[in-house]
């Protein structure tokens, strides 16, 4: 018998007593395992999935089986909002998705996927250990959604486009295409785009054929969805940096024993890092790989851009007046201690 097993076998033993049942016993038989749905909108073969893949088959192993995650990519099951009801309705269901999306629930939590906060990764994972983020995190486990872990992350997106970009002024009258987000949205009109919302399957055709003069995105995104084909040059804006948080329901977390909970905090965390140091590798292969192809980088003035972005924090209502100088102040204190 194996540990866990044994260990549940043998408490569950003594709460019986001796006799008191009479003939009842507990076997292994009577320890059912909880099957869980993980769902997220990364293909298969992208690295935010992959880790997870591997984190899920690492928690299956060490709970003997007892904790049995099933990782759905691609959107093959609901994404975004509905994600999040799944977890907050009590489902056996993990959610990963950007943390804009906890801001239907705790409306602070969606500024700190806002625009022009971080210059490193290091930065954002050191924000995620503040105890204002804490503060936050015991918010929204109030409204039915435990984060398990946010400090997975998919890359900084910067402007692709034909044209170098530096300042705003160069931006004027540009059509980029941007997901249909109102944060995206309000971010690109700030930094002097025109946003235009295009369902990203059109995209590549859409800067082809001039309906668009470019988009935004990650070094990951431009490589693999061959869009350099169509766009030679990435002004590196790191106007939003892509992360998403792991969510689960309260209730379902309860039902695990502190062991299994254990295990799965750290198999997580140690996804999490992981991951980092896979997207840091890939960044830098990425990037090569693209000036191979032709695509020229260039630096921006992310002085000017900061500035112009502020603003955007005042468009959200719903959000703290003074969120963006709480979350400067949050990252002055982190840069000042790196």
């Amino acid at each position: 018998m194996k540990k866990l097993i044994g260990t549940v076998l043998t408490a569950a033993a003594l709460l019986v007593g001796c006799g008191e049942k009479g003939d009842e016993t507990v076997t292994a038989e009577t320890i059912k395992p909880i099957d869980i749905n993980m769902s997220l909108v990364f293909t298969q073969n992208e690295l935010l999935t992959q880790e997870l893949i591997k984190v899920s088959d690492k928690i299956r192993e060490r709970t003997d089986g007892l904790i049995n995650i099933k990782v759905f990519p691609g959107g093959q099951l609901p994404v975004y909002k509905d994600n999040l009801e799944q977890v907050v309705n009590g489902a056996n269901w993990i959610a990963v998705e950007d943390l804009s999306y906890l801001g239907d629930y705790v409306p602070d939590f969606a500024a700190l996927a806002g625009p022009m906060l971080y210059n490193s990764y290091d930065e954002y994972l050191a924000m995620m250990d503040t105890e204002f983020v804490a503060g936050l995190k015991d918010q929204v486990e109030q409204k039915g959604i435990k984060v398990l872990n946010a400090d997975y992350m998919f890359g900084f997106r910067h402007m692709i486009t034909n044209k170098e970009i530096k300042k705003s002024a160069d931006m004027k009258g540009m059509r980029i295409r941007v997901p249909g987000s109102q944060l995206f949205i309000s971010t690109l009109s700030s930094m002097g785009a025109s946003p235009a919302s295009l369902p990203f399957p059109e995209t590549y055709a859409g800067v082809q054929q001039g309906v668009v003069d470019g988009l935004e995105g990650s070094i990951l995104t431009m490589y693999s969805t061959k869009i350099y084909e169509v766009a030679k040059n990435m002004s590196l804006t790191k106007h939003f940096l892509g992360t998403v948080g792991i969510y689960i329901s309260p209730t379902l977390w309860d039902k695990f024993t502190p062991e299994q909970q254990q295990i799965v905090t750290e198999e997580l965390d140690a996804g999490a890092v992981s991951n980092t140091a896979e997207l840091i590798k890939l960044d830098a292969e990425y990037t090569k790989k693209l000036e191979e192809l032709g695509v020229t980088f260039n630096e921006v003035d992310t002085a000017e851009f900061s500035k112009l972005t502020a603003d955007v924090y005042n468009q959200f209502p719903t959000w703290s007046s003074d969120i963006h100088s709480t979350i400067m102040k949050e990252l002055e204190t982190i840069r000042a201690a790196q």
